[in-house]
């Protein structure tokens, strides 16, 4: 069966299903709203053909000899007891050093928990050569329960300030690994493209920032940012994209160093490759650019480079 790509569907389509995977509407409302829109097409195949499909999610398998993954816990400073996460770490030594340390980038999920695209972004990182960690959001509440509805339902169970305490407990967490130089950055999509912005106004350590279509904070909190800033747009994604004029003249009249790049044709979401949404040609150069600026801002000592599959 070929993958099913966003011009197979309408732009009124897919903005019903950008409204229901963002609380806009729930499963009803979407069914009922997309069978007027569809006419004749089932409104069910509908949203089973543009919810993911992580078979897919294996660019680099769990089992992939460039990495190793393990699973590891840290304390939430909201008393939630300890946040689940995944760490993945690159084989080999670092290329131009002794030691084994190398820089690391905290991976934040969408708004349904630790899933296995987001799970595969981090062993993605790791083979680049960072120590990756991806927090699972969801741990307080039993963690990500294995489909994508349940976990959006049960993150909406708690709050965002909470949420976004536990993953910048995690970049502190990941800076003091004896994996890790101690130079962090993060990278997140759409709820996690939202931390990626807090993280950079919450913490004068972090060294780089990337937020996939995330949602900004407040202008008036861009003076508190020290970190350089890459962002990723989808051309086709208002939602998120009208607050991006204001926070772009507050990251300018604050002299933050940035780079933001929009992708002509694509929708939110398009680095996600589960899903109809994706994108792959502007996935590719995003991420492209995500690893270069990571290397750029994190790596001064060029530790990092693909690892090997030796060690």
């Amino acid at each position: 069966m070929s993958r099913k790509r966003a011009s197979d569907y309408s732009p009124e389509i897919l903005a019903l299903f950008d409204r229901y995977v963002h609380g806009g509407l729930d499963r009803r409302g979407f069914l009922e709203l997309a069978a007027r829109v569809a006419g004749g097409v089932g409104a069910a195949a509908l949203l089973e053909g543009l919810s993911p499909n992580y078979a897919l999610a294996q660019q680099v398998p769990a089992d992939d000899p460039r990495v190793r993954t393990k699973r590891i816990r840290y304390d939430s400073p909201r008393g939630h007891g300890e946040v689940r996460a995944l760490l993945a770490t690159p084989r080999g030594e670092g290329r131009t050093m002794e030691r084994e340390e190398r820089p690391g980038v905290l991976v934040v999920h969408e708004n349904r928990g630790l899933n296995p695209y987001v799970e595969d972004v981090a062993r993605r990182l790791a083979a680049e050569g960072f120590v990756a960690l991806a927090p699972d959001g969801l741990s307080s509440v039993g963690g990500y329960p294995g489909n994508d509805d349940e976990g959006r339902t049960l993150q909406r169970e708690l709050s965002r300030e909470s949420l976004i305490e536990d993953f910048l407990a995690g970049a502190k967490e990941l800076a003091q690994r004896p994996e890790c130089t101690g130079r962090v950055g993060v990278v997140g999509f759409c709820f996690g493209g939202l931390v990626s912005n807090e993280l950079a106004v919450r913490w004068p350590g972090l060294g780089a920032a990337v937020p996939f279509y995330g949602r900004q904070p407040a202008a008036e909190e861009a003076a508190r940012i020290r970190c350089p800033m890459l962002f990723h747009f989808a051309e086709n994604d208002p939602r998120v994209n009208e607050g991006w004029p204001a926070w772009k003249a507050a990251l300018e009249s604050n002299g933050v160093k940035f780079e933001a790049h929009e992708y002509p044709g694509t929708n939110h979401g398009f680095h996600n490759d589960t899903t109809p949404r994706y994108d792959e040609a502007a996935a590719a150069l995003a991420w492209q650019r995500t690893v270069a600026f990571f290397r750029a801002t994190l790596d001064p000592e060029g530790l990092t480079g693909p690892a090997s599959a030796e060690g």
